[in-house]
């Protein structure tokens, strides 16, 4: 096989929305130091919604981003709160998965804390190639071809070949 064709995991992004809601932040901000052992960095708003509350500036969820081993680590513990099977929803034309997790208790290693209650997360992992930081350096930025694009297949192969994911089986 082509080494420039091989997929690999570029980033793994847990992130827990809270709304206006300042406890449930705090308590989403412990989940996820618990779940990683990093802590997670707030996310802020950009528009003013009247309608909801939100202004410019306020605080309403948290994420973490891992990368590398961390991210591999993370991940495999995550699939087995989904019992190593995703929708084929789940996954998108270019080849990045998300999935929720509804109770951080079905993590395999986490414990429940009556503090934080039960909350879900949701994860959202893309993949790269060799060869996609021509789409991000900063002199003479390119597109990704359509040939070295990540296709829904070539992510299912992914899932299915290092960490064994069953999309869309049921039994």
């Amino acid at each position: 096989m082509n080494p420039m064709k091989e997929v690999r995991i570029e980033k793994l992004t847990l992130n827990i929305g809270a709304g206006k809601d300042q406890t449930k932040l705090k308590k989403a901000e412990k989940l996820l130091k618990q779940i990683t052992g990093i802590n997670p960095v707030k996310t802020i708003t950009q528009k003013r919604i009247a309608g909801w509350g939100l202004r410019p500036g306020l605080p309403i969820g948290c994420k973490i981003t891992l990368r590398k081993g961390d991210a591999k680590a993370v991940l495999v513990r995550l699939l087995k709160a989904k019992e190593n099977r995703l929708s084929p929803n789940s996954i998108d034309d270019y080849g990045n998965i998300s999935f929720g997790i509804h109770e951080y208790i079905d993590i395999p290693e986490a414990k429940y804390d009556p503090e934080i209650g039960i909350i879900g997360l949701q994860t959202s992992l893309t993949l790269e190639r060799p060869g996609f930081r021509i789409k991000k350096r900063k002199l003479v930025k390119r597109k990704i071809s359509h040939k070295h694009r990540i296709s829904k297949e070539d992510a299912i192969e992914f899932l299915k070949k290092e960490f064994k994911v069953s999309i869309g089986e049921k039994e």
